[in-house]
């Protein structure tokens, strides 16, 4: 049975404009923690919304000193921070249109988007990030730097800081104090808010244009269906900004509902999660299936706690598999009894373990974890069950750049593991001839910027969102993403192979970090393959095997972790050998024609910053098959 919800818990489902739900926030919720986040390993620092407010105005004015019109863009390239925030919203409520950059890209993309989108002022986090903007300011439209600090380096005339444009603002406001008043009012649903460059896996990417009425419809469309929000909910990020799922699915429900948000990266994301103990976040599979890897080397250090983890989660699988009904669909709702009507040996099993491992699980989720979304990629149905089983809560639904993300997700009291769920309220779909899906609704964009043939080949006839992404129902209007039309791969022989179907099923694997499938025009199937560097090292060290550790090449951004080895790392017998028996593992899982029958081992992992993978951990398939295109020819020659 659904769990109906009265109107008034969900009094934060509102048509707002940008500029009005942070002015209604400052109003109702002035002394309300908005952003915390961390100054060093033991400190944090918090504002609150009637703080960002005023800073919001005093940024926001300071623009309009410079002459930023209603309807101009300025652009933000900044890692996830409070910061993006306050410029994101000192656009905004300038009338302006906010350019997303990721602080990963090249210079040559970044000067594509500042001239393609006209921007004419740009918010760069650091002295890093305004040298790569500076080298090629001269051929952009840009006119002023920002630099989101309180003071600044460079004392060119086009570079400036925080400091220097609040300064400005407030000295405005003293000649006019209306002026940012009129200005934030003006703003109407119907205006542009944002221009959202898609990562792509081709070509230069494309500005997926947006208004505030898409992004309101986005964030009421998901509070309609996702767990009632309180009060006192702390909503983690970490997800880049520049992206739409951490900007509306993250920051734009946490607003909405007035709610706290803890900022957090991939590399201190553990530590972090003791220090804000969230409710809510979201992640990409990729991340997902690294927390479970860890916690599952953490749980096995002796051959005794190996085995009771593993006796832990066979237990957990067989209760998620009694709660399931016939179709596989599972209630989650919070409060739930997870051993009711289970036998009783099943039911103590479950409690001891519960006492034994989930417990201790849940623990360093922060000990107040309530849900979280999976998006941008597929949660393999095993690792959702397997987070199930330990009472941990994971929503998966499906969505895009053009949709302000979520056009499917799971219904809390009906998961179906494996499918990204039925449709949203408010969203239509449909299932063309070839599989495509097919979507239209208010959160769907108006086109690409600049690029009218891009928009009409994007939109059907009758105003349906082609999606490129190839689906199935499975049950009860539930769907399952079979693969992209790109990734879907077609033999010489007219067989088609979902390059999906191959990737996820070394998702969980220890030693295989990542596999590219190739078989588009060929005679059978083969693949890249990037082992996991670090397993191996630790292995090697282990079992003292030598090799060349000068070849090695560790990052510490996103993540800590080995990128580069040498060509003797992968020559070593116990490697080759690991790596064939996931290899053959996965074949069993496949039907003949879909096995890899051959592959190649590489020495790099493939990365965001080689653009190889987007920001999202996607990876760019048609880049890396022209990377290595000699390689991938030699296993067919």
């Amino acid at each position: 049975m659904k769990k109906n919800k009265t109107s008034n818990e969900r009094w934060y489902i509102q048509e707002l404009t940008c500029p009005e739900l942070l002015h209604r926030n400052a109003l109702q919720f002035g002394d309300r923690r908005f952003q915390w986040w961390r100054l060093n390993k033991r400190e944090t620092a918090s504002n609150t919304y009637a703080e960002v407010w005023q800073l919001v105005k005093e940024l926001s004015s300071g623009l309009i000193s410079l002459g930023f019109e209603k309807g101009d863009r300025g652009a933000i390239i900044c890692h996830t921070a409070p910061q993006w925030v306050w410029a994101d919203y000192a656009i905004l409520c300038a009338g302006g249109i906010t350019v997303c950059l990721y602080p990963t890209l090249s210079e040559k993309e970044i000067k594509f988007i500042l001239q393609d989108s006209g921007s004419k002022v740009i918010f760069v986090q650091d002295e890093v990030l305004l040298q790569k903007v500076l080298n090629v300011k001269h051929e952009t439209p840009v006119e002023k730097i920002i630099v989101m600090n309180e003071s600044t380096s460079d004392e060119s005339k086009s570079v400036t800081n925080f400091a220097q444009i609040r300064k400005s603002g407030i000295k405005l406001l003293a000649e006019d104090r209306h002026i940012f008043e009129k200005r934030w009012r003006s703003v109407e649903m119907t205006d542009l808010m944002t221009i959202v460059y898609t990562s792509g896996t081709t070509g230069m990417p494309k500005g997926a244009m947006h208004t505030h009425q898409s992004f309101n419809a986005a964030c009421c469309r998901d509070m309609r269906q996702v767990p009632v929000y309180g009060d006192d909910e702390v909503c983690m990020a970490f997800l880049p900004l520049a992206h739409t799922y951490e900007r509306e699915c993250g920051h734009g429900i946490a607003m909405m509902t007035a709610s706290t948000i803890a900022y957090s990266s991939p590399v201190t994301i553990v530590e972090d999660l003791q220090i804000f103990k969230p409710t809510i976040f979201m992640s990409v599979p990729r991340i997902y299936e690294r927390i479970y890897m860890a916690m599952r080397e953490q749980t096995s250090k002796s051959p005794i706690k190996k085995k009771i983890f593993e006796a832990a989660i066979n237990t957990g699988l067989q209760v998620v598999h009694a709660r399931s009904d016939e179709k596989g669909f599972i209630d989650m709702r919070e409060g739930i009894d997870f051993t009711e009507n289970l036998g009783p040996w099943l039911k103590f099993k479950y409690r001891l373990f519960d006492r034994l491992v989930y417990s201790k699980v849940r623990h360093l989720l922060g000990g107040r974890y309530r849900f979280a979304f999976s998006a941008a990629g597929s949660l393999p149905a095993d690792l959702c069950k397997t987070y199930m089983a330990m009472g941990i809560r994971i929503f998966e639904g499906y969505g895009a750049t053009e949709t302000w993300n979520t056009i499917n997700l799971n219904w809390d009291y009906k998961v179906l593991p494996g499918s990204v769920g039925p449709l949203c309220i408010g969203v239509e779909g449909r299932i063309a001839e070839d599989g495509e899906w097919q979507v239209r609704g208010e959160n769907i964009f108006l086109g690409y910027w600049n690029n009218p043939d891009a928009t009409n080949e994007a939109f059907t006839e009758d105003g349906f969102y082609k999606t490129g992404d190839i689906v199935e129902e499975v049950a009860d209007g539930y769907i399952r993403i079979v693969d992209r039309k790109k990734g879907l791969m077609v033999l010489d022989t007219g067989k088609n192979v979902p390059s999906n179907k191959i990737e996820s099923l070394f998702s969980l694997s220890k030693w295989i970090d990542t596999v590219v499938p190739v078989g588009s025009e060929r005679k059978y199937v083969t693949a890249l393959v990037i082992p996991n560097f670090d397993a191996f090292i630790e292995l090697f060290e282990k079992e003292k095997i030598d090799y060349d550790k000068s070849k090695l090449i560790k990052i510490t951004e996103p993540v800590p972790m080995c990128i580069a080895v040498g060509d003797d790392f992968i020559q070593k017998d116990i490697l080759r050998k690991m790596i064939d028996a996931d290899i053959q593992a996965a074949n069993k899982e496949l039907e003949e024609y879909e096995t890899i029958k051959k592959y190649t081992i590489l020495t790099k992992r493939l990365t965001v910053n080689d653009g190889e993978m987007t920001p999202t951990l996607k990876v760019k398939r048609k880049v890396v098959l022209d990377k290595y295109a000699d390689l991938i020819d030699k296993m067919y020659n």
